[in-house]
């Protein structure tokens, strides 16, 4: 199935089991989404379960944050992961802070989904990708799926999870295709997997940019290079066990993120080698980045912002010497 049908199935999965489960957002009913991420959900499960909201990100996550702390379990919809900057406030000081601030009395089982990243043309305001801002708010777990089974798997593990989980889907990767298990199919939050395995380096990636790192290991594969490549997954919590692994293995590190160079989550993985795996490195860790630039709308200057797989080659090739 696709990306976009992941989601979908995977609401509908955990919406079937759990009648604790309720979806809102703008457009996610009768519309069946944006990004056509919740087609079908309004007629299967209906109106109560499945609520449109005024547009309003404030008001979305007050109801959700509401709703997870009075026993429902809601799955929350901003459109754009641009938009979360709206609503912070509640994201980051109410829904990332209440568990800890009553003792554990309240949790909050919430997920908020968004359309995260670029390579659309939306422009500065609609492609942010925002993985980095959300890594950085202790409370929130947050995880970016690059799979269809991965969308799956991943959200049938924020909604059961008793944490507020940000989940991010990249828009790029909406069209994109690939299996799904059959059957009810639960994943665990902080597993990163190892997507390619190789000797010669490490490329620790997420989202979109796995599959351009999955891409780039085969150009150079063709020159004699072999990369392993680490979709990580998930952010918070991060598992640094399956990098360091692979660290100790090829001795080489290059990060691949489509957030803007500056506090990318590709600083703390590289800061957390630097102290953890020192001793197994052969070079220096290399950050493979946006720069820190507004995204552009128009096409070449986007293209060019945005890691593509050739610059991901380019920058193994040069840094391996």
């Amino acid at each position: 199935m696709t990306y976009r049908e992941a989601v979908a199935a995977g609401l509908a999965q955990e919406m079937a089991r759990d009648p604790s489960v309720v979806l809102i957002g703008e457009d996610v009913g009768a519309a069946g989404g944006v990004f056509k991420a919740t087609a079908g959900l309004l007629e299967k499960f209906g109106a109560r379960r499945v609520k449109d909201t005024p547009i309003s990100e404030q008001a979305i996550i007050g109801a959700a944050m509401g709703a997870a702390m009075t026993g429902l379990r809601p799955v929350a919809e901003l459109m754009f992961a641009d938009f979360v900057s709206v609503c912070h406030d509640l994201v980051a000081n109410q829904v990332a802070k209440a568990r800890y601030m009553t003792n554990g009395q309240v949790s909050l089982p919430l997920v908020v989904r968004f359309g995260n990243g670029g390579g659309l043309r939306f422009g500065a305001q609609h492609s942010q990708s925002v993985e980095s801002w959300l890594m950085a708010v202790p409370g929130l777990k947050v995880v970016v799926p690059s799979t269809p089974a991965d969308v799956v798997g991943l959200l049938a593990a924020a909604v059961r999870d008793d944490d507020p989980v940000m989940f991010l889907e990249e828009k790029a990767l909406y069209p994109t295709s690939g299996e799904v298990p059959e059957g009810e199919h639960v994943d665990e939050l902080g597993t990163a997997r190892v997507r390619r395995p190789g000797k010669d380096c490490s490329v620790i990636a997420l989202g979109t940019m796995a599959d351009r790192a999955l891409a780039a290991a085969e150009q150079l594969q063709a020159e004699g290079i072999d990369c392993e490549v680490i979709d990580l997954r998930s952010l918070v919590p991060l598992d640094m066990t399956t990098v360091a692994a692979s660290v100790a293995k090829t001795g080489r590190v290059f990060t691949v993120e489509e957030n803007p160079r500056l506090c990318g989550w590709g600083a703390e993985v590289a800061s957390i080698i630097c102290e953890e795996c020192f001793y197994d490195l052969d070079a220096p860790v290399r950050r493979i980045t946006t720069p820190h630039v507004p995204l552009p709308a128009a096409d070449s200057l986007e293209d060019a912002a945005i890691p593509s797989a050739e610059r991901v080659a380019a920058a193994i090739r040069e840094g391996l010497g």
